[in-house]
């Protein structure tokens, strides 16, 4: 069974970069192949990954719904032969899409389709990275059901805090099978603040690490450059390389029945 890492946030904290640095991280060490998944309903964990959403599980689930399935062949075989598609190849790192129904509508039944799908595919991958979307709402429609680890990105602003402990508080609240929380602070300029520290500890929720301020990660991002691809000497990139290491060594160890 797959080992399985999401990632949650408020928006403009660099949540899907951060998931890129983990994938990145995950390939390095050799902990592949690693299926990337984009529960986001504004995907862009692909440009992150520099590789071209081709299909998504919401178009999987629109073509069933305006009647395109051939002929001779029961939805359930249309839906599993679609789904099927909706897995990007690429080498060591997969894709997959949630994407969105066309027009106005609820992304639920689109979630749904693509945590049950997870539940298919997870014996396949010894890793998955799961970025969901911005805010609270994909944890209450158990989005990140069943996850070994949640790493919760956030600035170091005290709303971005606050919405950080919140989404830690409803995870736990709904008990939806998160294994673990962390907390990444992220864009920092010298270190965690001693307040964000204070907030961390009176919460009870450990913090992952700190990633700091760079304009090598702001010049990738406004060129559309695939973070995946920053050089591994980048301070950012060797930030998350000890962050990772740390997490993976204490998930390790607690799997092993050891305390580190």
């Amino acid at each position: 069974m797959a080992y399985s890492i999401a990632l949650a946030g408020k928006g403009g904290t660099g949540k899907t970069t951060t998931a890129g640095l983990l994938i990145k991280y995950l390939l390095k060490t050799d902990r592949k192949p690693v299926l990337a998944v984009d529960a986001d309903s504004n995907a862009n964990l692909n440009e992150v990954l520099g590789l071209e959403v081709t299909d998504t599980v919401g178009q999987a689930r629109e073509d069933m719904k305006k009647g395109k399935v051939p002929s001779g062949m029961t939805k359930d075989v249309f839906m599993s032969m679609r789904l099927e598609q909706a897995v990007m190849e690429s080498g060591d790192c997969d894709l997959v899409v949630m994407g969105q129904p066309e027009g106005q509508g609820c992304y639920c039944a689109a979630n749904t389709l693509l945590t049950n799908f997870l539940d298919r595919l997870q014996d396949n991958y010894p890793y998955i990275v799961i970025d969901n979307e911005a805010g609270l709402e994909h944890i209450s429609r158990m989005t990140t059901h069943n996850v070994d680890v949640l790493l919760i990105v956030t600035d170091a602003s005290r709303r971005g805090l606050q919405a950080a402990l919140r989404i830690h508080e409803l995870a736990q609240s709904l008990n939806v099978g998160v294994g673990k929380s962390y907390v990444i602070i992220n864009q920092v300029k010298s270190g965690a603040p001693d307040q964000a520290m204070e907030m961390l500890n009176q919460a009870g929720i450990e913090l992952g690490g700190v990633l700091p301020e760079d304009d090598t990660v702001y010049d990738y991002d406004f060129q559309g450059r695939p973070m995946i691809e920053l050089p591994d000497d980048n301070p950012v990139v060797l930030a998350a390389y000890e962050m990772f290491d740390k997490i993976m060594e204490t998930e390790t160890a607690k799997a092993s029945g050891h305390t580190v």
